[in-house]
């Protein structure tokens, strides 16, 4: 089955998440209601970009600001690490840590302009 997966990024600056994930990393723009809301598709993952002036940037009842970070990752599994990593590099792009290497595989953590983190693995060979 090939359905759709939705996920909801809260950015800083809608503009600069849409030019971020087009440029870096193969996305389309789907939407650009900057600066309240975007959105870009790759496949079948549509990323909501939602900005500080969006419904969801609204401040819950209990006083709560949504806001972008943290440690939840959309992951995108990568053939080549070390090229992916030295191409966003080469492209000044920012990483939260360098590559780490286990049992399964490598990852490195990149992120966007509102740091929120991508997860870019390689599986072991």
């Amino acid at each position: 089955m090939d359905e759709m997966v939705h996920v909801r990024y809260m950015v800083s600056d809608v503009q600069k998440s849409l030019h971020f994930y087009t440029s870096h990393l193969g996305f389309t723009v789907e939407s650009d209601y900057a600066p309240a809301f975007g959105s870009v598709k790759r496949g079948n993952l549509r990323l909501l970009l939602a900005g500080p002036q969006s419904s969801a940037g609204r401040p819950m009842s209990d006083g709560a600001v949504p806001g972008p970070g943290g440690w939840n990752r959309i992951h995108f599994v990568v053939p080549d690490l070390d090229a992916e990593v030295a191409r966003l590099k080469s492209e000044g792009c920012e990483f939260r840590n360098e590559m780490i290497t286990g049992p399964g595989g490598s990852q490195i953590l990149l992120l966007d302009p509102s740091r929120n983190v991508i997860e870019l693995f390689q599986p072991a060979r």
